[in-house]
C-alpha cells in the first residue's frame, strides 16, 4: 500500500500546477472563441461596467453605486440581446470542436493538386469553391451536399467546377485527404463592410470562416482572381504559390495567426 500512498503524494504535489494549467488552458480557448466570433467587445463592454462600480466602490461614490445596481442587470441583459449572435456562435463552437480528431490535413503533393486546379479555373474564368475543415465539426454543411469520398486529383477537381452541372455552384470538402462532399452550401456572412463587387462564392467563403475554423479557397468567376478565406477575413488576390504556401502554413499551425500581406486583406468598402 506504500506505492499508493506515493501516488497521493504526488498527486498532491501536481493538483496547484495541474489546476493552474487547465484554468490558463480555458481561458484561453474562451478568448479565442471570443475574439474568432468577434464577440470582445461584448468582453470589453461588461469589463467597464464592473471597473466603473469598483472604482464607485473603492471611493464611497453612493449614487452611482445606486445607479448601477439599478441599471446594471438591465444593460446586461440588453448587451445579451444586442449581442445575440455572437454568443449564439460561441455556443455553437464549444459544442462543434473536436479535440481528439486524427490528423486529417492533406499532403502537399493533394494541396499542390488543389491550387493546380484552381489555376486552371482561374484562366477559364469558371468559379471554384473549396473548404478545409480544421477541428470544428462541419457535419451540417456536409449534410447539404454530395457525398464523393474520391482521391483528390486536379481533373476531377476541374470537371466538377469547369461545367455547369449540378455541383459547380456548391463547395467542396476536402478532408482526411480526400474529396469527401461537393455542391455543399456554405453559409453567407453577416458583415455589412464588405466590397459590394464580391459574388456570392466570396460572401459565403467568409460566412464559413466566421462559424467554423475552417480554410476555404475561392476563384472568383469574374476576375479570375484566387482568395483565402479563415478567421473572418478574406485574403484577396493571391498567386497560386502563395495559395500554397499558406495553405500548408495554416494547415500545419492549426492556428488562427498566420501573418499574410496587409495588402491582400480586402474587407471593406473602398
Amino acid at each position: 500500500m506504500a506505492w499508493i500512498q506515493r501516488l497521493i503524494e504526488i498527486y498532491d504535489f501536481l493538483r496547484p500546477v495541474l489546476d493552474i494549467v487547465l484554468l490558463a488552458f480555458l481561458l484561453y480557448k474562451g478568448y479565442e472563441l471570443l475574439v474568432k466570433t468577434q464577440a470582445l467587445s461584448l468582453v470589453k463592454g461588461a469589463g467597464f461596467l464592473l471597473l466603473v462600480y469598483g472604482i464607485a466602490y473603492l471611493f464611497g461614490l453612493t449614487t452611482l453605486q445606486w445607479v448601477l445596481g439599478i441599471f446594471g442587470p438591465g444593460l446586461l441583459i440588453v448587451i445579451a440581446i444586442v449581442f445575440q449572435p455572437e454568443l449564439r456562435k460561441i455556443i455553437m463552437r464549444l459544442g462543434q470542436v473536436e479535440f481528439f480528431r486524427p490528423d486529417a490535413r492533406p499532403t502537399i503533393g493533394q494541396l499542390e493538386a488543389v491550387v493546380t486546379a484552381a489555376e486552371l479555373l482561374s484562366q477559364k474564368r469558371r468559379g471554384m469553391l473549396v473548404v478545409f475543415p480544421r477541428k470544428i465539426n462541419i457535419r451540417n454543411v456536409l449534410e447539404t451536399g454530395t457525398k464523393i469520398n474520391a482521391e483528390i486529383s486536379s481533373g476531377l477537381i476541374v470537371t466538377i467546377f469547369e461545367f455547369d452541372g449540378p455541383l459547380h455552384d456548391g463547395a467542396m470538402v476536402i478532408q482526411n485527404g480526400k474529396i469527401i462532399s461537393a455542391g455543399c452550401f456554405l453559409p453567407l456572412s453577416e458583415q455589412q463592410d464588405i466590397r459590394k463587387s464580391f459574388g456570392t462564392r466570396h460572401r459565403a467563403s467568409l460566412g464559413m470562416s466566421e462559424q467554423s475554423d475552417a480554410i476555404v479557397l475561392v476563384v472568383s468567376e469574374e476576375t479570375g482572381a484566387m482568395s483565402i478565406a479563415f478567421d473572418a477575413k478574406l485574403y484577396y488576390d493571391l498567386s497560386p504559390l502563395e495559395v500554397t504556401r499558406k495553405l500548408k502554413e495554416i494547415l500545419d499551425r492549426g492556428s488562427r495567426r498566420v501573418e499574410l500581406d496587409d495588402e491582400k486583406e480586402v474587407l471593406v468598402e473602398q
